[in-house]
């Protein structure tokens, strides 16, 4: 009796590797989509805008929508409309269809973070929140780090495998369930209300997620050109070095987390945002393609710090629509990484050593001057 539960809590964290990979799937096989529905590479990488915005989107309602509906419910409905959603990809004859498929993958994947990190808080200890989180956000690093190495292997040999292959582990997703099997909304008590996850210090923990993760982990286009126009180094490798952020975020995973459990979410956000803003600036000016290759690595840790910590100064802080909170404050976070390339490209172009300095600046004292503002001791304890 004990091994369906088990099962359900180890899907939670298979669901966070889930969303993140179906993102990045078609990062690395644009050449192939595009030779298969006779659009040029360029237009093939709408493929990934068609997925984030539906998905960034939809994350603004989609937690409190699923409180209303029951978590584990609207959780297994997300799957079952994501393998629905990658069999219109496997099947498409054409790219308008592949693009709503891939917009109907992102929509699904809006209705199954949110409420997996409401679930996970729900299913473990308060002192073990942060643990539970660093394993979380680190199947979610390995999803996004992963996906292009598996979307370009399936390219190899015909890319609507990859597809296939998502369908085939939401559908077991959603025949597993998630603790507290498929039982309906709990009934008597209020409906959870869109405004209560539109609160101030919400939105002010959005605005450090956006932050965080836009000025630091979002900063791998940025490297990439400084990559190629400072040591001259190809696509391969390249993508190689930028792999080394994720990579050191799932082997620290249980450090974080543990230091999440004992130092407290707010101390680690802080770590991490002024930790982050110095390794960034060293990637602007360093003469050394090692050094920079640590500092990105370390980046990573600085990166889940900021992450696990925000995530925890939420679910940690008793608020009656949690799922809703955790949805708006993720996609504030999504926001924040598709503004920085808008917003730093330029200034890269201006001044290189500006456009990493920039981003530093905003999580050397950005970062705290927003926390600074949060006077809610409900969410900002710790």
């Amino acid at each position: 009796m004990g091994a369906l539960p088990a099962l359900r809590r180890g899907a939670l964290f298979a669901g966070a590797f889930l969303g993140p990979f179906g993102g990045g799937l078609t990062a690395a096989m644009l050449p192939e989509l595009g030779a298969d529905f006779g659009v040029p590479t360029a237009t093939a990488s709408v493929s990934i805008t068609a997925y984030l915005l539906p998905f960034a989107g939809a994350m603004l309602v989609s937690g409190t929508l699923g409180e209303r509906w029951g978590r584990a419910r609207t959780v297994v409905a997300g799957y079952a409309l994501y393998v629905v959603a990658s069999l219109a990809c496997v099947l498409a004859a054409s790219w308008t269809v592949f693009l709503a498929g891939r917009a109907l993958q992102g929509l699904a994947n809006a209705f199954t973070t949110p409420l997996l990190l409401a679930a996970l808080a729900a299913a473990v200890e308060p002192d073990r929140l942060g643990r539970a989180l660093g394993w979380f956000g680190s199947l979610q690093a390995a999803g996004q780090t992963s996906a292009p190495l598996f979307g370009g292997l399936a390219a190899e040999v015909d890319w609507r495998l990859s597809f296939g292959g998502a369908a085939a582990v939401a559908l077991l997703l959603a025949a597993v369930g998630i603790p507290g099997g498929a039982a309906p909304a709990p009934r008597g008590g209020p409906r959870p209300r869109l405004r209560s996850a539109w609160s101030r210090p919400v939105l002010r923990l959005g605005l450090v997620a956006g932050l965080g993760w836009g000025c630091l982990a979002g900063l791998n286009f940025l490297l990439a050109l400084r990559l190629e126009e400072d040591f001259g180094l190809g696509a391969g490798p390249r993508g190689l070095v930028l792999t080394a952020l994720g990579v050191a975020g799932i082997l620290t995973a249980r450090l974080i987390g543990g230091a999440v459990d004992r130092l407290g979410p707010r101390r680690c956000v802080l770590a991490g945002a002024v930790g982050g803003g110095v390794l960034v600036a060293l990637m602007g000016f360093v003469p050394l393609l090692g050094a920079v290759v640590a500092c990105w690595a370390l980046g990573g840790v600085c990166s889940q710090l900021i992450l696990v910590g925000v995530n925890a100064l939420v679910l940690g802080s008793g608020l009656p629509n949690s799922a809703g909170a955790i949805s708006v404050v993720q996609a504030v976070r999504f926001a924040g990484t598709a503004a920085s390339p808008v917003a730093l490209t330029p200034v890269y172009h201006a001044d290189p050593l500006a456009g990493f300095l920039v981003p530093a600046g905003l999580l050397v004292a950005g970062v705290p001057a927003v926390l600074a503002l949060d006077r809610d001791p409900g969410v900002s304890r710790g």
